[in-house]
């Protein structure tokens, strides 16, 4: 898979992406990951990329052409039309889900606004999807966009060295990923919990697989609607609402 970042900053995002698992299976040829310096398509002597909203209000726009041109040269380079997204925090927020849709396609392209946003119209031109990382704003996309392809990444083959890596991963299922502990059992009067060192695998699954449950009740019961449930896990569904009905 290919993605393209479109970024004031493209040192930046390189230096981070080119760390730890996304960094490795950038060299090994997992993913490609390339960034492209959207001033280096200004159409001003002095580089420019930004200027006053019409209408007034604070702070400036990213102008449409650099966006425009600098698009049309990842288009030439991939020799078609990636999927092109927005990092923009009136986008639909993103989930799993469209990670795992977004990684079965073979090019996307990312961009990064800075400033108070873009242009309209090289959105309504250009971009097929805003998509935003959560309910709040950050200073720039870079750091979304990161986190986008970050994720796309790890879902495609070679990334990870397991696919288990992420199936059993918080919203991977629709369900929060069960507690997890390491060495040593004791630790603070705190106890891991002994099933986990029993060596009995089924029963650990088993154990896992409530902890999952019972933690995306708790916590973000609206997930459950869209996880995938057998009958045995709407049975632990029921003994856990009712465990915690009686608190």
């Amino acid at each position: 898979m290919r993605i393209d970042i479109l970024t004031l900053f493209p040192e930046m995002c390189d230096a981070v992406m080119s760390e730890s698992v996304i960094g490795r299976a950038r060299k090994k040829g997992a993913v490609e990951i390339n960034f492209h310096q959207i001033r280096d398509f200004a159409v001003n002597k002095h580089n420019q990329v930004d200027d006053t909203p019409y209408g007034g209000g604070e702070g400036m726009l990213m102008m449409a052409q650099p966006i425009y041109d600098c698009f049309n040269k990842v288009c030439n380079e991939t020799g078609e039309r990636p999927h092109f997204i927005y990092m923009s925090p009136v986008g639909k927020t993103l989930t799993q889900e469209r990670v795992k849709e977004l990684s079965k396609l073979p090019n996307i392209a990312i961009l990064c606004g800075r400033y108070e946003g873009v242009d309209q119209r090289v959105i309504d031109e250009i971009v097929d999807e805003e998509i935003s990382i959560g309910d709040y704003v950050v200073t720039g996309g870079e750091l979304p966009a990161m986190i986008l392809a970050d994720a796309v990444s790890r879902m495609l083959p070679g990334v990870l060295s397991d696919s288990q890596g992420f199936i059993g991963e918080s919203h991977y299922s629709s369900l929060l990923e069960y507690p997890q502990y390491t060495k040593p059992v004791s630790w603070h009067d705190r106890e891991v919990p002994e099933v986990l060192y029993s060596g009995h695998h089924a029963k650990i699954e088993e154990w896992q697989r409530e902890q999952s449950l019972e933690r995306t009740f708790l916590r973000r019961p609206e997930l459950l609607e869209k996880a995938e449930l057998s009958e045995k896990d709407k049975k632990i569904l029921v003994k856990i609402k009712e465990k915690h009905s009686m608190k």
